[in-house]
């Protein structure tokens, strides 16, 4: 019988041993975070079922950021992982002779479990940290066996100077305009057992269409089903990720817009917030942001940015946030009111909690 293996996840080489040691005995991991009250653990418990046994060829079983209700668990095969790990190196032109990985986001969630992965089954030297510090991660970088390529989310690049990386991969939430050089955008999720476009074009095997303005995935690096037993493909392998989409051109790049829940409909006009945000984050004064849709009897909506100031003495002001928001998108998607806040509600990866808001 195989076994599902619940780890703590923790950035150490004792998970990277314990989860060596679970796939050489057939079983699966689930990694867990240690972070998590005992209500949210219990949750991803329950979703995850590990009192039941995990079917051949499953390797890992990962929680979803649960960020519009209780947490999926997704269960990703050994061929699905291997597919991953070898798209994605092959992408980012990784070499085990002069590559090492250094992961440092949060082991339970698949962007950070995904280093581990990739770095084992390419044969590619990995340093594991115990979370993000971005002196260490900058510190990473130097000597002989400094890492070359790692994992992070806008909020972390922030903090960091990237110059040390060859190339840094960026997912988990809405890209900053102004990327390094060295920055790779990707697009994917937990289904998908990490990203799989990467600057808009999708990996080698991975199929992209877009239905109904939906972005729909078929690649052998989807899930095979959630514990549950439900699998979201449908009969020709196709799933559907609930994220709004469209192409910049024929042949050209994905552009992804978010979920399509988060739309905005104000005065019959649709407005995405990522790109609202994307817009807002350009002003010197703004140091992070969301918008939201609240209900207007005018407008059907009206469009909200809640903004945490870089300097809280000296906010920007709502005419000069409509200003900058129309310098790259129609005048109706220019927000209406303006809430500061001194932080905004995020997962562990940096992702938006726009339920939060």
């Amino acid at each position: 019988m195989r076994r599902l293996i619940v780890v703590e996840a923790r950035g150490t080489g004792e998970f990277v041993d314990r989860l060596r040691r679970a796939w050489d005995d057939g079983d699966a991991i689930l990694p867990i975070d240690p972070r998590l009250p005992p209500p949210a653990r219990e949750r991803v418990l329950a979703a995850a079922r590990p009192d039941e046994p995990v079917a051949d060829g499953d390797a890992l079983v990962v929680a979803t950021s649960g960020t519009s209700g209780d947490p999926k668990a997704v269960v990703l095969t050994h061929d699905a992982v291997e597919a991953s790990a070898r798209a994605t190196s092959h992408r980012l032109g990784v070499d085990p002779a002069s590559d090492r990985w250094l992961a440092c986001l949060p082991l339970a969630h698949v962007g950070g479990v995904a280093v581990v992965t990739r770095a084992i089954l390419t044969g590619t030297p990995l340093t594991v940290h115990d979370g993000f510090d971005p002196d260490g991660v900058e510190a990473a970088t130097q000597g002989p066996d400094g890492c070359t390529v790692t994992s992070l989310v806008p909020t972390m690049l922030r903090r960091i100077d990237p110059a040390g990386f060859r190339t840094v991969v960026l997912g988990g939430s809405a890209m900053p305009p102004d990327l390094p050089a060295n920055a790779v955008a990707t697009y994917g999720m937990t289904e998908t057992g990490s990203g799989v476009v990467y600057d808009g074009v999708p990996l080698d095997g991975v199929e992209v269409r877009v239905v109904g303005g939906q972005v729909e995935l078929r690649c052998p690096m989807l899930l095979r089903c959630y514990r549950d037993g439900t699998d979201p493909r449908d009969a020709a392998g196709w799933f559907p990720t609930g994220d709004a989409g469209a192409w910049d051109q024929p042949g050209g790049r994905l552009q992804v817009f978010g979920r399509r829940d988060d739309v905005i409909v104000t005065g019959g006009e649709n407005v995405w917030p990522v790109a609202v945000e994307r817009a807002l984050a350009t002003h010197a004064r703004v140091r992070d942001v969301a918008v939201v849709g609240r209900p207007d009897p005018e407008w059907g909506q009206r469009v909200i940015a809640v903004v945490v100031p870089a300097d809280p003495a000296d906010p920007p002001t709502l005419d000069e946030l409509r200003d900058a928001a129309k310098r790259d998108l129609p005048a109706y998607a220019a927000p209406r009111e303006l809430i500061l806040v001194t932080e905004l509600p995020r997962t562990g990866l940096g992702k938006l909690v726009r339920r939060g808001l």
